[in-house]
């Protein structure tokens, strides 16, 4: 989180990320910034079904339907967009395996890995803290302090 970059050059519609290319390769991305490029990624990353998706994946490749077993509760429209999502911001690879039927096998990048190893600390975290979220939510609703 470093140099905000906000610029009043308008988002290049070829680049999709919203970036103009002059930029994108001089800025320092700064989520805190509004026309930050990092927040879509972030969003990506962090979505229920992205870090699921992610973490699964740290476990080691996997195709379509064992992933989609091991991510419970993910339809199978919303899995395929969030790896597209994914594979085309650098994190996922998608590999089209010789048989019949075809079938694809989905891996983490180096990038992935890097971002699912991270991710996988903070799900380790939660889980662990799990009790102490479920208390602090008791205590809340016993006080009744609704905004």
């Amino acid at each position: 989180m470093s140099a905000e970059f906000s610029s009043s050059e308008p988002a290049s519609p070829e680049s999709g990320d919203g970036l103009t290319p002059e930029f994108a390769d001089t800025l320092e991305a700064d989520v805190f910034a509004r026309n930050c490029a990092s927040r879509d990624v972030l969003q990506n990353v962090t979505s229920r079904w992205g870090l699921l998706a992610l973490a699964a994946l740290a476990e080691g490749e996997l195709r379509f339907s064992a992933l989609r077993r091991r991510v419970d509760g993910v339809s199978e429209r919303m899995l395929s967009q969030t790896l597209h999502t994914l594979e085309r911001d650098g994190f996922v690879t998608r590999t089209v395996l010789q048989s019949i039927p075809p079938k694809v096998e989905y891996s983490l990048t180096d990038l992935g890995a890097d971002v699912a190893g991270r991710l996988t600390a903070i799900i380790e975290l939660v889980e662990g803290r799990v009790d102490d979220v479920s208390h602090a939510r008791r205590e809340y609703d016993a006080r009744g302090d609704r905004p």
